[in-house]
């Protein structure tokens, strides 16, 4: 039973991300709310020069203002975000209910994760309103590596921080 609540993290998660795939962009516009509470216009003269195309759009203050700038890069960042925390979620499950080495847990994580964001983005070419595109597959599959680097950072700290700790004894 405790291995199956281990499953329930990445189960969990999965199943947020699949609600808020599921819901229309207008719905998740934050913009509205952007601009009502704060006047962002003080970051017009900061951020004019950014200016770039990601699927098929421009993306500058010019096309979006200065509210969707900034909400695509909070939804970019939430890409990155959601699949990093679900690597981690998956990490945990394998560790604990496997007897998998380490590297193996890695590479099941990271498969399993980015396995999700596939679906994720072809589960949104269903939903009305959004579309699938693999240049946020790729912002999902940063954030998973990215979690992979932190776990192999904090696991070899750990070791030589135990094989420190020995010396001192």
């Amino acid at each position: 039973m405790k291995r199956l609540l281990y499953w329930l993290l990445p189960i969990g998660w999965m199943g947020l991300i699949f609600y808020s795939s599921s819901t229309p962009y207008q719905e998740q516009d934050i913009k509205p709310m952007l601009g009502s509470y704060i006047d962002f216009s003080f970051f017009k003269p900061v951020l004019n020069w950014i200016n770039f195309t990601y699927n098929n759009s421009t993306v500058s203050i010019e096309e979006l203002g200065v509210e969707g700038l900034i909400e695509f890069f909070i939804r970019k960042g939430a890409h990155f975000t959601v699949f990093f925390i679900l690597l981690l979620f998956f990490y945990i499950a394998f560790r604990k209910t496997t007897q998998f080495k380490m590297g193996t847990v890695i590479f099941f994580s990271l498969f399993m994760t980015i396995a999700y964001a596939i679906i994720d983005e072809l589960h949104q070419g269903i939903t009305p309103n959004r579309t699938p595109y693999i240049g946020d597959i790729f912002i999902d599959s940063i954030g998973a590596v990215f979690a992979v680097l932190i776990i192999i950072i904090f696991h070899r700290w750990r070791q030589n921080t135990i094989k420190s700790d020995k010396f001192v004894k």
